[in-house]
């Protein structure tokens, strides 16, 4: 009978913490596999704060500090909250800022905005990393846009080369098709 009332689960008995930590990890996974992928992925600051809150929240049920149903609970509540909002950011244009944040332009065709940068708090040496793992540059004067995402990561767009396709000279007059992308 005291198995099915899972008082047990209180203690402090080795077999009782492993316990918890079993049905805490199996919970937990289920959580995030139903809450979000973007757990696993480069979050933004929206998904950080869930997940630490969440860590905290199953590491009370794991040690017993806390009653276990309600535990369980309150990360599954989190868990939820978490995707409404994400739900919500994903379909109202104006609420994914609030809660996400902005991305901000740091070159636009070739020009650096050292104001923006300053204001993100990203180096010449961040951006300079950045164009040269993603466009394969070492110049800034070579980059079409690069922004820093709410992620905190950099993106870069090289600019590309014209690309010749025709050339041809007719009565004297040269004439050059380019393709620029």
């Amino acid at each position: 009978m005291p198995l099915l009332t899972l008082d047990w689960l209180q203690s402090d008995d080795i077999v009782a913490t492993a316990v918890r930590t079993v049905l805490v990890y199996a919970f937990a996974l289920a959580l995030v596999r139903l809450g979000s992928k973007r757990f696993l992925s480069q979050a933004s600051a929206f998904d950080v704060i869930v997940a630490i809150m969440l860590g905290s929240i199953m590491s009370r049920a794991v040690q017993g500090a806390e009653s276990f149903g309600p535990s369980l609970v309150s990360g599954a509540v989190l868990v939820a909250v978490h995707w409404l909002l994400a739900a919500l950011t994903a379909r109202l244009d104006w609420f994914g800022p609030l809660v996400k944040g902005r991305r901000t332009l740091l070159v636009q065709d070739g020009r650096i905005d050292h104001e923006a940068m300053r204001r993100s708090g990203v180096s010449e040496r961040d951006l300079e990393q950045a164009i040269r793992l993603q466009a394969g540059e070492t110049e800034p004067s070579r980059v079409r846009q690069a922004h820093l995402e709410r992620d905190g990561s950099i993106s870069v767009v090289a600019a590309r080369e014209p690309v010749v396709l025709d050339v041809e000279v007719r009565d004297g007059v040269q004439t050059v098709r380019v393709k620029l992308e």
